[in-house]
């Protein structure tokens, strides 16, 4: 009895003493036993494992790479050491091995548990836009872009991507505003500022707002002033973007985008004497520009004024004699001069002149120029058009003693050169 009463004694002290332990306590105490067996193991078995996982990523050894990377994230070796076993790389290959098998899905469970634990990781959450693209998911694939573009607002690059899948689903509204976002960070952009004015187009706004905006904004900035000119230009208002012009050039003289613009701008409207002062300023900061010279050439032809157009139809010549380009100009001025000057019937000096075209058009031939050229119908009509040997014959004494004829009438008075006939000519 008496021993009975011990062992109750006993018993009824121990379980005071255990109900004294708090419970949390001893929760407290597996858990650390159990972190502490399980670092253990970590410690042996991740730098193996992450070892083999990279030895059969680098073999391209697909399924081989899920199941080790499996066995990682299994084991927690993520949350082992962030150096030797960093949690984005491993998430990112484990995806990645899904990946190249065609296995999207997988590859976005991977992600996903990836970014519980690494919520702001760039990489994962555009390689999780990716998954979602290639499985047709374009909607949580513009959610993702949203994420990474509040994670990063001033990546050109993940604002393009946006702009362009709210372009692909039809969000124009949305598309703006990431476009504009982008002019914000780059203002110069040609690229973005086109596909700004598409967007605009597309929702029925008028692209034009957009320009005049940033330039009204900032008068003072020569691109914005040229990028609205040239809409003004698409947009049929080609007299404004010659205001607009003027003053782009008056901010900076030496602009010769802004001189070339203004011409071009000026010819629309008519203005060929301000599209011809735009030249001739412009020749003056690019004195080597052939292309110039011949453009000032024709604007002369369009006024009438042959005496100019032969001048920089020269002026071309001079610039580059192996080219037929200014031969060609030449002898374009002379013929639509005879063209417009021409009597009938033809005066000796519309011979002359004639007789010069075919010339000039001949040597640009010689060098290959295949632009305007009416050598073969001066050809062809040479008895009736050209000054040739009956005309010479017909040619008075002192003419015949020079050895050279030349216009002698007032509309041709801007002819310079003059035709020296062949020794066989008497």
């Amino acid at each position: 009895m008496k021993i009975t009463n011990k062992i109750i004694i006993v018993g009824i002290v121990g379980l005071m003493v255990n109900m004294c332990v708090p419970p949390e306590q001893s929760a407290q105490e597996d858990y650390a036993q159990q972190k502490a067996k399980l670092d253990s193991l970590r410690e042996v078995r991740c730098p193996r494992l992450m070892s083999s996982a990279a030895e059969y990523y680098r073999n391209q050894d697909w399924p081989q790479t899920v199941r080790i990377y499996g066995e990682i994230a299994d084991l927690g070796c993520d949350e082992w050491n962030a150096v030797y076993a960093p949690p984005e790389e491993i998430y990112q290959y484990y995806s990645i091995a899904y990946e190249q098998m065609g296995k999207f899905d997988s590859a976005e469970v991977v992600l996903l548990k990836g970014l519980r634990k690494l919520p702001e990781n760039i990489q994962l959450r555009t390689r999780l836009a990716y998954t979602y693209k290639k499985q047709g998911k374009y909607d949580q694939q513009i959610i993702e872009y949203e994420r990474l573009v509040d994670l990063d607002p001033t990546n050109t690059t993940l604002l393009e991507e946006l702009a362009k899948l709210y372009k692909e689903e039809e969000r124009f509204d949305d598309q703006i505003s990431m476009l504009s976002r982008i002019m914000d960070l780059d203002p110069s952009n040609e690229m973005i500022q086109s596909e700004l004015a598409l967007a605009n187009e597309s929702s029925g706004r008028d692209p034009l707002d957009i320009y005049q905006k940033r330039y009204e904004e900032n008068m003072d900035n020569i691109s914005y002033g040229l990028d609205f000119a040239d809409r003004l230009i698409d947009a049929d208002r080609a007299d404004e973007a010659v205001s607009i012009l003027r003053r782009a050039i008056r901010i900076d003289n030496s602009s010769k985008l802004g001189y070339r613009k203004l011409a071009e701008a000026s010819k629309i409207i008519d203005d060929l004497e301000g599209a011809a002062s735009a030249l001739e300023t412009l020749f003056k900061i690019d004195p080597r520009d052939q292309n110039v010279a011949i453009n000032l050439s024709d604007l002369y032809i369009d006024l009438a004024n042959f005496g100019k157009a032969l001048k920089w139809a020269e002026k071309a010549i001079d610039l580059n004699t192996e080219s037929g380009s200014g031969f060609g100009q030449k002898g374009k001025v002379y013929y639509l001069a005879w063209d417009y000057l021409r009597k009938n019937p033809f005066s000796t000096d519309d011979r002359i002149v004639a007789k010069l075209a075919f010339d000039a058009f001949s040597k640009a031939d010689e060098l290959g120029y295949r632009g305007f050229n009416k050598k073969a119908w001066l050809s062809e009509n040479a008895k009736d058009v050209l000054y040739g040997k009956a005309q010479w014959f017909m040619a008075d004494s002192k003419v015949k003693n020079r050895r050279k004829i030349a216009t002698q009438s007032k509309e041709y008075e801007w002819v310079i050169e003059s035709i020296k006939p062949p020794a066989s000519w008497k």
